[in-house]
């Protein structure tokens, strides 16, 4: 991490001293959640020390949970991007979709047909993101609102490589994640027609 942020801090240098960040986006992202021991021998878990890496999520990178699929995603554009924290839904591919408007690309149905375009709520213009957000890692889990659906399916629940909950469970899981962000309290039994 160290590194990382040493390595972001030169290119961000690099674009203000050539004068370029007014023309340049900066995304800093994730292509999944966090990992402690993916098979390195670095000491990272014994050197946690009380860290939590995903914070208040469940799971980590191999997860159905949002620790899994819930990840970083910082963009700079000066002048152009309203500072702040947006809670807009969006999606990496919906980068195609939004660069193509930005730019006055046309995409063809074929271009992208799961992109949709979302630059107002990148450039921090509108709160509102996608409607709903399809997620995988082995199983399908879906976000619509404020519930998260994790479709059932066998499998261990834990990740024995990661030491980290995989979301695999025989029984559909219905999670409030904007009052249990945490996905503690599985409530698909009291919502059969909202798991439906």
């Amino acid at each position: 991490i160290l590194q990382f942020d040493w390595c972001v801090g030169q290119i961000m240098n690099t674009i203000d001293s050539l004068h370029l960040s007014d023309n340049t986006i900066i995304i800093v992202t994730s292509d999944n959640g966090p990992v402690v021991d993916d098979g390195y021998q670095d000491q990272a878990v014994a050197r946690l020390n009380g860290h939590t890496p995903a914070g208040p999520l469940r799971g980590g990178k191999y997860s159905l949970f949002e620790g899994g699929t819930r990840i970083v995603f910082i963009a700079r554009w000066n002048g152009k991007i309203v500072p702040g924290v947006s809670d807009a839904l969006m999606s990496q591919i919906d980068l195609m979709s939004s660069f193509a408007s930005l730019t006055g690309e046309i995409l063809s149905p074929e271009e992208g047909p799961d992109s949709f375009n979302h630059i107002d709520a990148l450039l921090g213009k509108t709160g509102k993101g996608r409607e709903w957000l399809v997620e995988h890692s082995g199983r399908l889990s879906v976000i619509k609102g404020d519930w998260k659906y994790i479709e059932p399916g066998s499998g261990p629940k834990i990740q024995v490589n990661t030491n980290s909950e995989t979301g695999n469970n025989p029984d559909p899981q219905l999670y409030n994640i904007n009052i249990d962000i945490g996905e503690k309290h599985n409530v698909a039994g009291h919502n059969p027609e909202l798991v439906k």
